[in-house]
């Protein structure tokens, strides 16, 4: 889409296009990780995280009762940081090894070289559509992907609902603009009750499209998804959009297609929609208890034990900022989704 002076999009068409726009988005050009980005993510911070999530995936195989043949997908790949490690951690299991194919969903080509030259690994798939998975349990993992997609926002003044739109009055300079709009017949085409007791609401279309795909292979072939993400629990929604260029704060309308929007997910409403689509809720906490759980801390003890202080300083160090309530411990949050019948609770239970 090509933006010209008085253009008005809604807040998800801007975000995409400032994300997501073949020759302009942020993610199709940039490498938004590391110091040189803008944002580090946990497995950039630490290997141990991505050991947790190898293991967690082998426990889960274990529960689906050792599938010769399942799925293992990666939604969003960032650098590739994460799928690399946990295929080293998989070395060590090579009857698991043998029964896994991993894919990478990336929509970002620029991203997608980036993961190729850091994985280096020709067993995997990358795919642009969930639809091409074959028909195998399927085993889901998001790690700060959801907060990545674009969201609409609505607000309620005076009793009526208006949908937050950004208008180009001057191609550098876009603003807020308000428009007013039938919540009920969005709420009935969508199939959510989203308004109620709210006065804010932040809706991403995206999620719901890839929870219906998901859902569905989960339901026919078994398996779960399980999603990690900047969020909260909140029942009340609120304007939680934000965008950071060069690791600061910046102001969302600035910086168009140089500068990463996110939002913080609500779980509560994740929730809503995995429910409405015949899933389950086996496990929610926030990921210092998920990763401590997990026995992150003891690994850590096995790992250093004959290191010198500076290193295993640095192994602690990097675990802090995973699981400090101050830091990442509980601004992120763990989420858990699988068929009804599914009993796995393994990270989200002592």
């Amino acid at each position: 889409m090509k933006i010209k002076k008085n253009t008005v999009l809604t807040v998800d068409q801007y975000i995409n296009e400032a994300l997501y726009n073949n020759k302009l988005g942020y993610y199709m050009k940039n490498n938004p990780f590391g110091k040189n980005g803008d944002y580090i993510t946990s497995p950039n911070i630490s290997i141990l995280f991505s050991e947790m999530i190898a293991i967690w995936i082998i426990s889960f195989w274990e529960n689906l009762k050792y599938p010769k043949k399942f799925n293992l997908i990666e939604l969003g790949g960032g650098n590739g940081e994460m799928i690399k490690q946990i295929l080293n951690t998989f070395k060590n299991f090579p009857l698991f090894q043998n029964c896994c194919k991993i894919y990478i969903l990336e929509k970002s080509t620029y991203l997608k070289n980036i993961q190729k030259k850091n994985i280096k690994n020709k067993n995997i798939k990358w795919l642009r559509n969930l639809n091409k998975i074959s028909n195998r349990p399927n085993i889901f993992i998001a790690n700060e992907f959801f907060d990545a997609l674009p969201i609409k926002q609505f607000i309620k003044k005076e009793k009526k609902w208006y949908e937050r739109n950004i208008k180009f009055s001057k191609i550098n300079k876009p603003k807020f603009l308000n428009i007013l709009i039938n919540i009920k017949k969005f709420e009935k085409k969508v199939g959510l009750n989203i308004s109620y007791k709210q006065k804010f609401i932040e809706y991403s279309p995206l999620t719901m499209k890839y929870l219906k795909i998901i859902s569905k292979k989960i339901r026919i072939n078994g398996g779960g998804i399980l999603i990690i993400d900047y969020g909260n629990f909140d029942k009340t929604m609120k304007n939680t959009l934000q965008s950071v260029y060069k690791h600061r704060y910046n102001n969302v309308l600035n910086n168009f297609g140089k500068s990463d929007i996110t939002y913080n997910v609500n779980f509560r409403l994740i929730e809503k929609i995995v429910k409405k689509l015949n899933l389950k809720v086996s496990g929610i906490t926030n990921q210092k208890n998920f990763l401590t759980n997990l026995g992150i801390l003891k690994r850590a003890e096995i790992i250093s034990k004959n290191l010198p202080f500076s290193k295993k300083t640095d192994i602690y160090f990097r675990i802090k900022r995973l699981i400090d309530k101050n830091l990442m411990g509980e601004l992120f949050k763990v989420m858990f989704v699988t068929k009804k019948n599914t009993k796995f609770q393994t990270g989200f239970k002592n």
